[in-house]
């Protein structure tokens, strides 16, 4: 990175949005102001999307000038080319699926007249945000990170100094855990938004949008709050030999059911101790920051030489 381009654009590509923000490699900072936030249509052809991407990089691009920019990062869902910048995202994914098969990067440089030679660089977006949690998050001071991102889905990574652990004995292939089997399906099924509103309608037959409708009934309703305790023990009795295997020292969660810990905090840490495990839980502070922050690092070059060799086998 030459010094003039201390500054990089982390995007975070959602189910619905995009946001950007600038952020300054040198200070770890995000430049005030500079968030743009874009909704999307998944369903959108190629041309609206890409438009859309476009329209919220230009805007946060503007609070700097482009010769102090060294790249874009992308903080994107799977199934991607991370490597090579491809969208793999078919029919089966039920969401931006007109984008298969097209370089994103190459198309977006041409709509925001960048030179084809700017870097734009390309991870999962669970691994980007436990990136940014272990870069300026609370996570920044602990040698074995698993980050979990508790959501529509169950995100998760593992980091070693900072750095993705993908492969090897102490980690699930590629650090993903969503698929691992767990009762009658796989994590997935049980450790995301789905579950409370499947579970807390088998319970009370009350139907609910989401987790934070639910978490609005706890003060109210014990079957609520007993909703909560059990998917923190069931939580924690998944995690516990992952975190040790791993030997972690650091739990980061994340993702909008994290702010409901308060009501399975004491169930899933008991979970955790009752397995022999001592391990620093945190609640991200960031949020959606963190992915957009990690993506930004992908363009600190000491940083990218590390990661560069695994992003081709995510």
């Amino acid at each position: 990175m030459k010094m003039n381009r201390k500054y990089a654009i982390g995007a975070d590509v959602g189910g619905s949005h995009i946001s950007t923000v600038l952020v300054d490699l040198q200070r770890k900072q995000i430049i005030e102001n500079s968030h743009s936030e874009q909704k999307v249509d998944n369903k959108a052809s190629a041309h609206e999307i890409l438009n859309s991407w476009a329209t919220a990089i230009k805007e946060t691009m503007q609070h700097s000038k482009n010769d102090e920019v060294a790249g874009i990062g992308f903080a994107m869902p799977g199934p991607f080319d991370y490597k090579n910048g491809v969208a793999l995202m078919d029919k089966s994914v039920a969401k931006y699926e007109n984008l298969f098969g097209r370089n994103v990067g190459d198309e977006l440089k041409e709509l925001l007249d960048l030179p084809q030679s700017m870097p734009f660089r390309y991870l999962n977006d669970a691994l980007a945000f436990a990136v940014g949690e272990c870069w300026i998050g609370k996570a920044a001071n602990y040698e074995n990170v698993m980050a979990i991102t508790l959501g529509t889905g169950f995100g998760s990574a593992f980091l070693t100094n900072g750095v993705p652990v993908i492969e090897g004995d102490r980690v699930p292939e590629k650090g993903y855990v969503y698929h691992i089997p767990y009762e009658s399906g796989i994590a997935d099924d049980y450790f995301s938004t789905r579950w409370f509103i499947t579970e807390f309608e088998k319970r009370t037959r009350i139907v609910c949008n989401g987790v934070k409708e639910i978490a609005d009934k706890a003060s109210e309703t014990a079957e609520a709050r007993k909703l909560f305790e059990d998917f923190g023990t069931n939580i924690g009795e998944f995690l516990a030999p992952l975190l040790s295997t791993f030997d972690a020292d650091c739990l980061v969660i994340g993702g909008n059911i994290s702010g409901a810990y308060p009501l399975f905090a004491q169930s899933f840490e008991a979970a955790l101790s009752g397995n022999n495990l001592s391990v620093e839980v945190v609640i991200s502070e960031l949020m959606e920051s963190a992915a957009m922050t990690g993506s930004a690092r992908l363009l600190e070059e000491s940083f990218w030489n590390k990661l560069e060799p695994l992003v081709s086998k995510i």
